[in-house]
C-alpha cells in the first residue's frame, strides 16, 4: 500500500487547465451558423420561381434588393441602439434574448402567403440578430487573452463563411423538395435548439464558470493583465464624468473609425455577394438550379479556409492590419475579375477567391475593435461599428437590383461593391504603422 503521507503533493500546481474558453467558441460558432442560415435562405428563394412568382417579384429586382435591404435597415439601426444591452445585462442574457427573437421571425415567415409577411419576418429578424454580433464580441474579449484573440475571433467568424457554404445547396435541396415555406420552419427549429446550449453552457465571464479551473482562470487573467491596466485609467474617467465622458472614449479614437470604415467597404461586398450571387450565377451565366446551389458554397468553403488561417498567422505576428488591407484589396480585385471574364466558370471562379480574401479580412476587423476600445465598452463600441457598416452595406442589396433594372446587366452592381472594397481597404492600410 502507498504511504500518502510521505508524497506531498501540490495539486493546484499540477492541476492542467481546462479547455472552457475553447468549449465557449464552438458555441459562438455555432451560433452565428444558425444566424447565418437565417439570413441566406431569402438569397436562395430569390433564385426560386415558385417564391418569384407567388409574391409577384419577377419584373422588380429592386423590391427583390428590398427583401435584403430590409433586414440590414433593422440590423443596422438595432446594432447601434441595442448594442449597448450586452454591456448592461451581459452576454448570456443578451445573446438568450436575441435567439428568442429570431426563432420568432422564422415562425412568421413560414406562416407568410404574402410579400408584406416575408418584410415583416425580415424586420424582426434584423431587430433580433442586431445584439448578436456585439455580444459575441464581447465574449471573447472576456474570455480570451490578447494572445488568443485572433484565433479566437476565427473560430466565431468562421460561421459567417460555413453557413452560406452550407447552407446554399442545403436550401435549394429543402425548397426544391418541400417548398419555400420549408426553410423558414427549418431555421426556426435550429434557432430553438439554441437557447439551453447558452442558458446552461455559457457564464458572462470566467470567473462565473463552475467548469473552468484555477488553472485556466490564472492563465486567461495574466493574459488580459496589461490590457487591463491600460484600460483602469479609462474606466476611472468614465466613472468621474457623464455618459459623453465615456462615450468621447470610443467617438474620439481615430483608429476605432479607421477600422470602422474600412468594414463598411467588408460589409458592402459580403451582402452584396450574399444577396445576389444565387441569382447571379443562375441568371447571368446560366448555371443550372443545381449548379448554382453547388457554385454558391464555394466562395464560402474558401472564406472559411482563410479565416480559420489568418486566426493562427496573425496570433503568431501579433498584427491584424496589414491583414485586414489584404484581404479588403484581394476581394475588391477578384470581384471585378468575376463581372468582366467572360468564361462563365472562371467568373463563378474568380468570386469564390473574393470570398477567400474577405475571409482575411472579417476577423482581423474585429480583432482590432477589441484592442482599441476598453472591455466595459466593447457592447457599445461594437454595437456601432457593425451597425454603422451594416447600414452603408444595406443599400448594396438595393443599389445592385436598381442597377440591374436599369442596365439590364449585374456589372453595374458589381463595380458598386468594388468601389467600396478600394475606399475600405485604404482605411485599413492607413492603420498599418499603428501596429495594431
Amino acid at each position: 500500500m502507498r504511504n500518502l503521507s510521505m508524497e506531498p503533493v501540490d495539486r493546484v500546481s499540477e492541476e492542467k487547465p481546462t479547455r472552457q474558453r475553447v468549449v465557449l467558441a464552438i458555441i459562438l460558432f455555432v451560433t452565428l451558423t444558425v444566424a447565418y442560415f437565417d439570413r441566406v435562405n431569402v438569397s436562395v428563394l430569390l433564385a426560386d420561381p415558385t417564391f418569384i412568382a407567388e409574391m409577384n417579384l419577377k419584373s422588380s429586382p429592386t423590391a427583390q434588393g428590398l427583401l435584403m435591404s430590409l433586414f440590414l435597415f433593422a440590423y443596422s439601426f438595432g446594432n447601434i441602439i441595442l448594442g449597448p444591452i450586452g454591456d448592461k445585462i451581459g452576454p448570456r442574457k443578451a445573446m438568450t434574448l436575441s435567439i428568442f427573437s429570431w426563432g420568432i421571425s422564422m415562425i412568421v415567415g413560414g406562416m407568410s402567403r404574402t410579400l408584406n409577411s416575408v418584410f415583416a419576418s425580415r424586420l424582426i429578424l434584423g431587430i433580433g440578430e442586431a445584439m448578436h454580433w456585439p455580444v459575441q464580441s464581447l465574449y471573447v474579449k472576456n474570455w480570451f487573452p490578447l494572445s488568443e484573440r485572433g484565433k479566437a475571433n476565427s473560430a466565431w467568424v468562421v460561421g459567417l463563411m460555413a453557413a452560406p457554404a452550407v447552407a446554399m445547396p442545403l436550401f435549394t435541396s429543402i425548397i426544391g423538395n418541400w417548398g419555400w415555406q420549408a426553410s423558414f420552419w427549418f431555421c426556426a427549429v435550429l434557432g430553438f435548439a439554441l437557447l439551453p446550449l447558452i442558458w446552461f453552457m455559457t457564464t458572462d465571464k470566467p470567473e462565473q464558470s463552475t467548469r473552468i479551473n484555477k488553472a485556466e482562470l490564472d492563465f486567461i487573467v495574466t493574459g488580459q493583465r496589461e490590457e487591463r491596466e491600460k484600460e483602469a485609467a479609462l474606466i476611472k474617467a468614465q466613472k468621474d464624468g457623464t455618459f459623453w465622458t465615456s462615450a468621447r472614449i470610443v467617438i474620439a479614437n481615430p483608429y476605432f473609425w479607421l477600422n470602422a470604415i474600412s468594414y463598411w467597404g467588408s460589409a458592402t461586398m459580403w451582402w452584396g455577394t450574399m444577396a445576389w450571387l444565387p441569382s447571379y450565377l443562375k441568371v447571368a451565366r446560366g448555371f443550372s438550379w443545381t449548379q448554382m446551389g453547388m457554385l454558391s458554397s464555394l466562395p464560402f468553403i474558401l472564406g472559411a479556409i482563410s479565416i480559420i488561417l489568418v486566426g493562427i498567422i496573425s496570433d503568431k505576428y501579433a498584427r491584424r492590419a496589414p491583414f485586414s488591407a489584404l484581404g479588403l484589396l484581394g476581394c475588391a480585385l477578384f470581384l471585378y475579375i468575376g463581372a468582366v471574364v467572360q468564361d462563365n466558370m472562371m467568373s463563378a471562379y474568380a468570386i469564390a477567391v473574393a470570398m477567400f480574401f474577405l475571409g482575411i479580412n472579417v476577423p482581423m476587423a474585429w480583432s482590432i475593435t477589441q484592442a482599441v476600445v476598453p472591455a466595459n465598452l466593447v457592447g457599445a463600441a461594437a454595437g456601432l461599428h457593425n451597425g454603422m457598416s451594416q447600414l452603408v452595406a444595406a443599400a448594396a442589396p438595393l443599389m445592385i437590383g436598381y442597377l440591374i433594372g436599369i442596365t439590364g446587366s449585374y456589372v453595374g452592381g458589381i463595380m458598386y461593391m468594388v468601389a467600396f472594397g478600394g475606399i475600405g481597404a485604404l482605411c485599413a492600410i492607413a492603420l498599418i504603422p499603428k501596429k495594431l
